[in-house]
Order: C-alpha cells, then structure tokens, then sequence
C-alpha cells in the first residue's frame, strides 16, 4: 500500500499507475486473464502517445505513414473512464494543476490528481487486460473525448498530464456524449466528488445504463470535507465560498460543525441509493488513503462481466 503523498513524488503518470496497480495485483495475488486473441481491425495515424508496439512498420516502408494497427479481440472489454475535472475538484489538498505546486511532506494530494492517479491505474490494468481504454474529461463541458482503444494507453497518460480544474460539472451532457459515441457495451468508470444533485446523479447513471453498461462510480472526498476546519468562533459566523460558481455565503460556525457531518453522510447514501436503482456499483474513496482497496474492487467488479 503506497500512500498517495509518496505517489507524488513519482516522475509521471505512468510509474504512479504501475507502482499502484502492481502492488494492488500482489495484494490480491491476481493474474492477467490467459486465453486472449485478437483480430486486426483497422487503421490510423500514429498521434504522440501512442504505443509505438501497435505501429505497422511494414506500412511505414512501403507508405512513409506511421499508421497504428488496432484489433479487436475475442474477450477483451471496452473501458471509458470519465472524470470531471471541475473547480471544486482541486478545492482541497494540495493545490495546482495535479498537484505539482506546493509539494510540501506529507500532504495529500488534491482530488483532481487523486482522481487521475485512479484514472491512470484503471487505463493500466486495461492495458495489461488487453483490453480497449479511453477517457472523456468534463466539466460544464466536454473536454477531451478518447473513445476505447487498444494502443493508447500513452495517449490517455498524456491527456491526464494535461488535466486543469476549472467550472462546474455538467454530468447529463457527459454521459449523454458517452452514451452516444460508445455504441458497443463496456464498462463506464466515472470518478467525481459528485457535487451535484443525487437525482440528476441517477439520471444520467441510466442514461448509461439503459444502453447496457456496467457502471463504476467513484466518489472522491478530501480530508478536509470529511472534516471541514470552520475557523470561526464559536457561537459565531464563517464565509464560505462555493469553488464551482464563486458564490460567497455566511454560516454560523457551530451549525457548521454539528450538522455538516450529518448532511455530508445523507448525501452520500442518497449517492448510493441513486447508484443502486441504476445498476451502478458505488465506491467511497478517500484522497488521502491508498488506491489498494479501490483497485481490488474494481478487478472483481471487471471480472464478473462476462
């Protein structure tokens, strides 16, 4: 088990996820799955990012292309990962995009770059699964659209490098997006600190599900929300101010203190209800704890689909 604040540490995205996912697969004594084939499929040309192993070197000798050859296979499964990447993602924790400003000890690291590290480690293990990986990043739009593929796992990395917070998060439009461009049925990862309504949440769970997908949510929290720091005196007022829209509001301290964790735990099994009248599997994660646990549990989740 890493702790996230080590990970940090680490040059990039790519020996973050292999430090995270060969430690899990150790903890769980797990395998990749034998008895893969895979069929050629079709052509496109090689982008920075790509795994140049799936390039046709043949075709570049006899075209001057770098084309990239992608297959199908017999058992391999279709992943889209979907993160939000708005404002109130890197809200606590360390600050910047993914994280690589304040590098101060121990802190944990901000939901955003806890969620890519998660994001990344789930691109790995498809890529050790042979199996086709994309991602779609939003927030009151979206942002980045990769539809899954074998021989991108670089390319996702990149894109991952390249995250930045900012807006709100519209859920609706990016599931729509992902329910209409990915056709055939997969798995879709959505990893969120899920500030939204719970019922829209559910809504736009279904709108995946009814198209067949498994659903995976992870809902990342900070310390810092868990156990929210109101400065101000007691019997008196603190400032709060929203990260996605900027409003500015007054709350009294004490209120704060004795009912935030109340509403917090409502919110989050109302999450749960949400996911579970739609088929998803729901996973509470921590920014500060390792990824073991949600990695472990997202192996068996995989592996259930047939």
């Amino acid at each position: 088990m890493i702790p996230p604040a080590l990970l940090a540490r680490l040059a990039s995205l790519e020996l973050v996820a292999r430090a995270v996912v060969d430690g899990a697969l150790h903890g769980a004594h797990y395998t990749d799955r034998p008895g893969f084939s895979q069929e050629f499929a079709e052509y496109r040309d090689y982008m920075p990012g790509d795994d140049p192993r799936f390039v046709d070197w043949n075709a570049y000798a006899r075209t001057d292309r770098t084309l990239l050859k992608l297959f199908e296979g017999e058992t391999n499964t279709r992943l889209l990962v979907l993160l939000d990447t708005s404002a109130s993602m890197d809200a606590f924790g360390r600050r910047g995009i993914l994280g690589r400003t304040g590098d101060g000890g121990g802190d944990a690291p901000s939901k955003l770059r806890y969620a890519a590290y998660l994001a990344a480690a789930l691109t790995h293990i498809a890529g050790r699964q042979h199996d086709a990986a994309g991602l779609l990043t939003f927030d009151d739009a979206v942002r980045t659209y990769l539809p899954p593929r074998l021989g991108q796992v670089q390319q996702i990395f990149h894109r991952l490098d390249e995250l930045a917070p900012s807006g709100g998060s519209d859920w609706t439009g990016a599931f729509t997006h992902a329910a209409s461009h990915m056709t055939k049925r997969g798995i879709i990862a959505a990893i969120s600190d899920f500030y939204c309504e719970p019922a829209d949440f559910g809504r736009a769970l279904r709108i995946l599900g009814s198209r067949g997908h498994d659903l995976i949510a992870f809902h990342v929290l900070d310390a810092d929300e868990r156990r929210p720091r109101a400065r101000g005196p007691l019997g008196g007022n603190v400032t709060l101010r929203d990260a996605e829209s900027g409003q500015v509001i007054e709350v009294d301290a004490t209120d704060l203190r004795a009912r935030y964790p109340e509403r917090l735990d409502e919110h989050e099994q109302a999450l749960r209800r949400e996911a579970g009248a739609a088929g998803a599997h729901y996973v509470r994660l921590n920014a500060d704890e390792p990824l073991d646990r949600a990695l472990i549990g997202y192996l068996r989740f995989r592996n259930r689909r047939p």
